[in-house]
């Protein structure tokens, strides 16, 4: 069983035997390629979610009507990627094998996989659905197989073949692309175009449901640490969240918040508005 922790996410703050839901923190960004600064996102959101109200006027759901645990941020060791993830599976084996999601909150893209793995080990028929700017199918950047720009691509190897369903895609190597258009994954490039066909055709398969945050174009979300001009708006990203919802998410993550790259806030408000949104459409279905 997990402590609860003293700040938490708002309205997440029910007891942990009793949730379906259990939100865990991975502040970590060492492998940034561009600006640093998500590992001080799992907290910003926490903290600042105290200036949303639980109610959801887009779904007419409250937080307060759910069971949801926030177990606060893990401990991670920065200077060892391999560390670190084996502490976010460990967690998310955890949260599994007690019968709730796990919620992870990033920290860079990378964390994923730690989420991933644990995922994959119960559900070996798990397929991933991918928001992003970019392809993260980069064998290696800069030598380093673990980096967020890798993430994907160490994700594929687990899963295989045709397992991946990327949209809003708008930014990769060309290596990346021709690896995506051979059928290695399944690219949706600059929106949502194909999500309703392809939740569709997932039927009950459990699924793995990340969010780079970064998905969303930087005149709205400018604090990440690799902006990507060309990207959706919080209401279609918002009416992508529902679509996805309807299938069999069986864990998810919302990553690549960098606060320190937005003094104004506001990216940090769009991001604990995501997590509260995904959150109320993950409960009580």
């Amino acid at each position: 069983m997990l402590n609860k922790n003293i700040s938490t996410f708002i309205g997440c703050d029910s007891e942990y035997e009793n949730s379906d839901i259990v939100i865990f923190g991975a502040p970590f960004d060492s492998t940034t390629s561009y600006r640093p600064g998500a590992r001080f996102g799992p907290s910003a959101i926490r903290n600042e979610s105290w200036g949303l109200e639980t109610y959801s006027p887009y779904q007419d759901k409250d937080l307060l009507d759910y069971c949801i645990f926030d177990s606060g941020d893990l401990e991670l060791c920065f200077g060892d990627s391999q560390s670190a993830l084996t502490d976010i599976e460990d967690r998310a084996d955890t949260i599994f094998s007690d019968g709730k999601i796990p919620f992870l909150l990033g920290g860079e893209h990378l964390v994923t996989l730690g989420n991933v793995r644990a995922a994959f080990k119960k559900y070996p028929d798990l397929e991933i659905i991918h928001f992003d700017a970019h392809t993260d199918l980069r064998d290696s950047y800069l030598g380093a197989k673990l980096s967020h720009a890798c993430v994907i691509r160490r994700c594929y190897d687990l899963l295989g073949e045709g397992r991946i369903h990327q949209f809003c895609i708008r930014s990769g190597d060309r290596e990346e692309w021709a690896f995506a258009r051979e059928g290695h994954t399944l690219l949706h490039p600059f929106d949502f175009t194909g999500l309703s066909e392809t939740v569709k055709s997932l039927g009950n398969k459990p699924i793995y449901f990340t969010i780079d945050l970064d998905c969303l174009d930087p005149s709205v979300f400018p604090g990440t640490g690799t902006p990507e001009a060309g990207g959706v708006g919080f209401t279609a990203l918002l009416d992508a969240i529902k679509t996805v919802c309807r299938s069999n998410v069986i864990a998810c993550d919302v990553n690549e918040l960098a606060p320190n790259m937005d003094i104004s806030g506001a990216s940090t408000a769009v991001a604990c508005k995501v997590v509260r949104e995904l959150l109320l459409c993950l409960s009580g279905r």
